[in-house]
């Protein structure tokens, strides 16, 4: 499959997926009967969710049309299959196996930190590059735990496991 074709497919899918969001979010319960304000109706941000992505739907769709974007490569060649299972696999992990085993600052930060660090850890490198593969991973592992978690906690008003 051509990189344009497949960005088409995406974006289908990406619009698909933007109005099933926007969709819920309006069909959610206003909670208008409690007396709670119409601006902070439960489903708001799925649906401004839907709307940011359908607009990132149409923007791959266009771009899929430039004449960059037709070259003759395939896509999912040699290192993208290894790419794609290994991202898969730690998700995975992340879901199934941290969140719950350990709170969600260590899981994030462990989630984080690993998927830095395999798709970022020079194999061919000097001493002084790895190290700061390793250092920049920790750094973005934890500043995303604990701005995510910071987010979610005082933002969003939402206790995390």
């Amino acid at each position: 499959m051509l990189m344009a074709k497949a960005d088409r497919y995406t974006a289908a899918a990406l619009l698909a997926l933007a109005v099933a969001m926007f969709v819920g979010g309006w069909t959610m319960s206003r909670l208008e009967i409690r007396q709670i304000h119409p601006a902070s109706i439960p489903g708001l941000v799925p649906m401004i969710l839907g709307v940011l992505l359908a607009i990132c739907a149409g923007l791959l769709f266009r771009a899929s049309f430039d004449d960059t974007a037709r070259g003759v490569e395939p896509i999912m060649v040699g290192g993208s299959w290894w790419r794609l299972g290994i991202t898969g696999a730690i998700c995975v992990i992340y879901a199934l196996v941290l969140i719950g085993w350990a709170s969600y600052f260590w899981a994030t930060a462990i989630f984080t930190f690993a998927f830095a660090l395999i798709f970022s850890y020079p194999t061919e490198g000097t001493t002084r590059s790895r190290l700061t593969a390793v250092a920049g991973s920790v750094a973005l592992g934890l500043g995303i735990a604990y701005g995510s978690a910071l987010l979610f906690e005082q933002l969003f008003l939402v206790r995390l496991p």
